[in-house]
């Protein structure tokens, strides 16, 4: 176990973040599977640019990388593009 005030600190933070940052991947993970479920287009493109933000987002805090964001993006607007 840690032996100084600020170690037991960062453990504190860290496990904090780690949770937070967790259910912030799991809601996305979820919010993406339930647009790729969708096979009504007016309702997939209505759902996109919520999605969309959340993935803004989660690249600019680090929570995810923004190339997985980018390509998460450009794979649900060709998966909105293909429904019929």
């Amino acid at each position: 176990m840690a032996n100084h005030k600020s170690s037991l600190k960062r453990i504190r933070q860290t496990k904090t973040r780690t949770l937070r940052n967790r259910y912030y991947a799991k809601t996305m993970r979820n919010a993406v599977r339930k647009l790729r479920a969708m096979t009504d287009k007016d309702e997939a493109a209505k759902l996109f640019p919520a999605v969309q933000k959340m993935l803004d987002k989660l690249a600019k805090k680090n929570i995810i990388h923004r190339n997985k964001a980018a390509n998460l993006k450009s794979s649900l607007a060709q998966h909105i593009n293909k429904l019929g």
